[in-house]
């Protein structure tokens, strides 16, 4: 029975914007298709990340260091509480959609002391008339990624990527790895190296002044 409602989901989700899902999908499996499988340095902490992501990482040549987390830990107030990292500088990858009209999507990057302006910036950029976060299995279906360990790095190049302008005054930035059990500690610049990235000025609030 699950897996007759599953199913139906998927068919229902295809029927509603099959583009840009299938597009999605197509640049995940290109992704893994022409990930190198050699010449790279690999260390057993970068075994931990997602595939898509450790490809990314190594092909634009993006500083970080691999921090192991406990899966039951992954959401970042308790990521941050446990293992010692502030809010502000902890980011989140955050897909968001199109409610109404033609389908379109797009990855925010935020930190965790802000909040996304998803009803003026992000509606506005969008080009949309109603904006909201995207659910877990459509964040699935188009980064090929858990919630919880959703990263920018290497997400497929026809999804667009948004970065608030306050993440890139950090000094260095943690977020997903991907999946739920690893993230990634990197320079905020690194994430600029992504072809589709854009820095965008006002995207979030601080949340004390929001």
């Amino acid at each position: 029975m699950a897996e007759k409602q599953v199913a139906n989901r998927i068919v229902f989700r295809l029927q509603r914007h099959p583009n840009a899902i299938l597009e999605s999908l197509d640049a995940q499996w290109h992704i893994l298709q022409t990930a190198p499988t050699e010449d790279l340095s690999v260390t057993s902490e970068d075994t931990l990340l997602h595939p898509a992501v450790f490809h990314a990482l190594n092909q634009y040549g993006i500083e970080h260091r691999v921090v192991a987390c406990d899966d039951a830990l992954a959401d970042t107030a308790a990521f941050c509480k446990e293992y010692g990292y502030e809010p502000e500088q902890s980011a989140n990858a955050l897909v968001v959609a199109s409610t109404k009209g033609e389908p379109v999507f797009a990855c925010c990057v935020v930190l965790a002391n802000c909040r996304l302006d998803v009803n003026k910036v992000v509606r506005k950029k969008l080009g949309a008339k109603k904006v909201s976060f995207a659910n877990p299995e459509v964040t699935r279906e188009m980064t090929g990624m858990e919630l919880g360990g959703v990263t920018p790095v290497g997400i497929p190049e026809t999804l667009p990527l948004w970065i608030d302008s306050r993440v890139m005054e950090c000094a260095e930035i943690i977020l997903g790895g991907g999946n739920r059990s690893s993230k990634l500690l990197l320079p905020p610049a690194g994430l600029a190296k992504m072809p589709q990235a854009e820095v965008v000025e006002g995207l979030a609030k601080l949340i004390d002044s929001a």
